[in-house]
């Protein structure tokens, strides 16, 4: 196979060049596309060869599409109009008129591209959207599957749950009906399913060097499930350790993410609270590091101290009391670098260094899972 003309809609920060590089591919990326400055200042900053185009989808001609020739689109179209805490507007959503120009237009052009590879959020299977995009597929000639997946698929611990479609032009064996919640034709190289065994542990906390009693004790505002799912992942042995994917302490200046004295008091009983030792983090979003709830994992540097320990009787404690028990956790941010390390980015890819935290944060939030794409592209093109 000769070197494949690859367009990188969407591009952001570069998730899916670099998946495309990690999939060992033959391909070279001849344009990425975005309006996102901050996202366009790191594509560049690492990919300084790539033609990066900072303009509307909308505003590139069918024949500016045609001149490119390409065998393969990457597109990860903005996820607002799909999310559960959104407003689910779906293409009633301006956000997605990039998207629908997109459909209208792919038919139309000189050449189809082999091969097409879309990411969105756990909604979009059930949108409009979803179903102009298949009817557009089905009347084109291609055939696709519909995966659903997390980066704990491929050993990385950390929940991001996403859909994925994967088209190509039509090759029989290559299409289902239903959305599968597992790679489709699992390689020799998949560990087996691992035994789980819900030992005793603490939520929020890991490792095998604890003995606590089995029956958790809720200190936190958590539902048994919760508690149970998460003692299930740090239990999981396919998965790594979350030490694996943290900087060297020496390198993290501590202060700058240690969590404020002010979030400590007011979010301590909604914080997700992981050890180096746990097997699990939940998913990071772009409002990491401004607020709070739901928007990813905060680390305990401080071993010496039981995470249910400082909770117990925490309610009974003056304010300052609470403070002082809590900040014997030393709990703090994931740094930027972290969370591109669990996203799956290689330790070549770095920002430039004039970009502030809150702003990397933002767009991580906003990339994918270079991995999970990765061992998707693999499958697309094998």
């Amino acid at each position: 196979m000769g070197s494949l003309r690859v367009l990188e809609l969407y591009s952001g920060i570069g998730g899916m060049h670099y998946a495309l590089k990690e999939s060992g591919i033959p391909a070279e990326v001849v344009a990425a596309v975005d309006i996102n400055t901050t996202a366009n200042q790191i594509y560049r900053h690492n990919f300084p060869d790539t033609p990066l185009w900072n303009k509307t989808i909308e505003g590139i001609s069918l024949d500016d599409f045609n001149k490119l020739s390409f065998d393969m689109i990457l597109m990860s179209p903005p996820c607002q109009p799909f999310t559960r805490i959104g407003l689910q507007g779906d293409i009633r959503d301006s956000r997605t008129k990039s998207f629908l120009y997109i459909l209208n237009l792919l038919p139309r052009l000189y050449k189809l591209p082999r091969y097409i590879l879309l990411e969105n959020v756990k909604g979009f299977e059930s949108s409009t959207a979803r179903e102009l995009l298949v009817k557009m597929l089905k009347e084109c000639g291609y055939t696709f599957e519909e995966i659903m997946v997390s980066p704990t698929s491929v050993g990385i611990p950390n929940s991001r749950l996403r859909y994925f479609l994967i088209a190509k032009i039509s090759t029989a064996h290559f299409s289902s009906q239903k959305i599968l919640d597992t790679f489709p034709h699992p390689t020799e190289s998949d560990s087996p399913e691992q035994p789980i065994v819900l030992s005793a542990s603490h939520p929020g906390t890991c490792g095998p060097e604890e003995k606590i009693q089995a029956d958790p004790v809720l200190y936190k505002l958590e539902t048994t499930v919760e508690v149970q799912r998460k003692m299930k992942q740090n239990n999981d042995q396919s998965l790594r350790m979350i030490q694996d994917f943290l900087e060297p302490e020496m390198e993290v200046n501590m202060e700058l993410f240690l969590l404020p004295p002010k979030t400590l008091q007011r979010y301590a009983l909604i914080l997700d609270i992981v050890r180096p030792t746990c097997r699990r983090s939940t998913c990071f979003t772009k409002g990491y590091g401004r607020y709070v709830e739901g928007t990813g994992s905060v680390l305990q540097c401080c071993m010496d101290t039981e995470v249910h320990h400082i909770y117990n009787g925490l309610d009974q404690c003056s304010e300052a009391e609470k403070l002082e028990q809590l900040s014997k956790l030393k709990l703090r941010y994931f740094t930027p670098r972290e969370v591109s390390n669990l996203m799956g980015f290689p330790q070549t890819f770095s920002f430039p260094e004039e970009i502030p935290i809150k702003q990397l944060y933002k767009v991580l939030g906003n990339s994918l899972n270079v991995m999970v794409v990765a061992r998707l592209l693999q499958l697309l093109v094998s």
